[in-house]
């Protein structure tokens, strides 16, 4: 079943740290322009990329659990064809505080998606969190002081 508007903006509405696993340097690539626009509309990415040390302005780490666990990550937006998404999830359920893992457009991973629902995960596969994000015409957050 497809989520909901409801659910869909609540998961963005609430994320404020979106670890982005697949992110790429290179400005034509999908992820590096969803990347961008997420900063852009207020949210910390933080890049997960073993190939690179930094992406937009961001320090990159090789995967999930390089990230300091300090650095608090609301939404896991999966960027990795469908095989590799098992152990991204794992990855998030094991860190915890993680409220959400997002497969980008293309990406699905039933197994996956079951274990990190069962993990008390929201889940959504084969959505884009940008055209999302504009679809639903989210105003960008709020910047803290």
């Amino acid at each position: 079943m497809p989520p909901t508007d409801e659910e869909i903006r609540r998961a963005l509405a609430t994320a404020r740290t979106i670890a982005i696993v697949g992110l790429s340097d290179k400005p034509e690539r999908d992820s590096h322009t969803v990347g961008g626009y997420l900063q852009a509309q207020g949210y910390r990415i933080v890049p997960v990329n073993p190939k690179l040390t930094q992406v937009l302005g961001e320090r990159a780490y090789p995967d999930l659990a390089a990230i300091p666990p300090e650095v608090r990550i609301d939404l896991v937006d999966i960027f990795r064809r469908s095989e590799e998404v098992p152990p991204v999830v794992e990855a998030a359920i094991r860190r915890g505080g993680v409220a959400t893992v997002w497969m980008q457009l293309g990406v699905r991973n039933a197994a996956a998606a079951r274990a990190a629902r069962d993990a008390g995960l929201t889940v959504f596969e084969d959505l884009c969190t940008m055209a999302q994000h504009r679809r639903l015409k989210l105003p960008p957050l709020a910047r803290e002081r």
